[in-house]
């Protein structure tokens, strides 16, 4: 056999062999991601938007994911809708109730609130103002790792009929913003200060993928002078009734009340046969 028609011969059963490997590999090989589960959350009457939701990693639990394009497609994601109102209670059976903090976070009471949702395995809703949350985003992380929900509450706090269309959208963008940075998601829901909705407020909202949540349940603990432990304590467990949200502060003030306030009601809630937990975001 001539010297070329060999090198012709190896070229070809080299490329064979090229093929063959090349095959095995995409038939073979995938994306190794850790696996993890989902911890859904309570629903909200009428919520519109993706589940809200804690991704808890399993240690050293692995599984293959298909090559992009060989998967399951996506679905295309989808709008929120506008609402006329915010949601105020949750729906659903059972002694469930939601309890949300706003103003903060402060490093002054939140690690207060905080240590005392860990302590009895609840989780809350902490609606953070921007110029806050910006100087304490390692409350937000923590809040994060302890499977709170964080919504947005704008940046400083302002009234919102009072203000401009772009106005209300750099309130509400800046402080979206800041709580993606510093929790890991872009937040699902918002809550107008001092319960002062408008058109553009709704709007707005739902163009940033969020929805508007106030409140059932007024713990009061803002007014002057500052009530005491035992005031806020009656007026939480005077309200307490399935699917009431419950609306507290842990900053704006002095708030030692209200965290001490939580330590009293929040063992006898649980004592009663409430479930305290956070809504769950439904598409309409």
């Amino acid at each position: 056999m001539k010297d070329d028609q060999i090198i012709t011969r190896r070229r070809a059963l080299l490329a064979g062999a090229v093929a063959l490997g090349a095959a095995g590999v995409a038939g073979a090989v995938g994306v190794l991601v850790p696996d993890t589960v989902e911890e859904p959350v309570g629903p909200v009457a009428g919520a519109a938007g993706a589940p809200a939701r804690r991704l808890a990693s399993k240690p050293s639990v692995y599984r293959l994911e298909p090559l992009t394009g060989y998967g399951v497609p996506r679905a295309a994601p989808r709008r929120t809708l506008v609402r006329h109102e915010p949601l105020l209670r949750m729906s659903g059976r059972g002694r469930t109730m939601v309890l949300t903090f706003d103003d903060g976070p402060d490093p002054r009471y939140t690690p207060g609130i905080l240590n005392t949702l860990r302590r009895y395995d609840v989780r809350a809703m902490f609606f953070v103002c921007g110029e806050m949350a910006v100087a304490n985003k390692d409350l937000l992380a923590r809040m994060a790792d302890e499977g709170h929900i964080v919504g947005n509450h704008t940046w400083t706090h302002p009234l919102l009929t009072r203000l401009t269309r772009s106005r209300i959208r750099s309130e509400m963008e800046r402080t979206c913003d800041v709580i993606e940075d510093a929790y890991g998601e872009r937040p699902l829901w918002f809550r107008a200060p001092y319960g002062a909705w408008n058109r553009a407020a709704f709007q707005l909202g739902a163009e940033l993928g969020m929805d508007p949540l106030a409140w059932t349940v007024d713990s009061r603990d803002w007014t002057e002078p500052v009530p005491g432990t035992r005031t806020i304590v009656d007026r939480v467990e005077g309200g307490a009734a399935p699917g009431v949200v419950v609306l507290s502060h842990d900053a704006g003030g002095d708030r030692s009340h209200t965290v001490q306030a939580l330590r009293d009601y929040l063992p006898r809630l649980l004592d009663s046969g409430y479930h305290i937990t956070v809504p769950r975001r439904q598409y309409a």
